[in-house]
C-alpha cells in the first residue's frame, strides 16, 4: 500500500467522521444556543436547564439519524475491506 492510498483512506475516514457526527453536534449547538439566549433573557441561571433538554434532544436526534450513520460507517468499512482484498494478503 502506497502513501497516497493511506492518505486517501485517512481522508475518507475523516470525511465520514464529520458526516456522521455533524447532525448530533449541530442539534447540540443549536439547543445550547437557544437555551443560553433563553437564560439570558429571563435571567434564570439553573444549571439543569442547560443539560436536560440538550441530552434529550441529542438522544432523539441520535435515534433518528442512526440509519444514516450506520449506512455511512458500513460504506466506509466495505470500502476499506474492498481495498484490502484488492491488494491481497501476502
Amino acid at each position: 500500500m502506497t502513501d497516497a492510498e493511506v492518505l486517501d483512506i485517512a481522508r475518507e475516514a475523516l470525511y465520514t467522521l464529520i458526516m456522521v457526527v455533524s447532525p448530533i453536534l449541530l442539534v447540540a449547538m443549536i439547543v445550547g444556543l437557544l437555551i443560553g439566549v433563553f437564560q439570558t433573557l429571563t435571567q434564570i441561571q439553573e444549571i439543569t436547564l442547560t443539560f436536560v433538554p440538550k441530552i434529550i434532544l441529542v438522544f432523539i436526534t441520535a435515534i433518528i439519524v442512526l440509519p444514516f450513520m450506520m449506512g455511512r460507517m458500513t460504506g466506509l468499512a466495505n470500502n476499506i475491506f474492498d481495498r484490502i482484498t484488492a491488494i491481497g494478503i501476502t
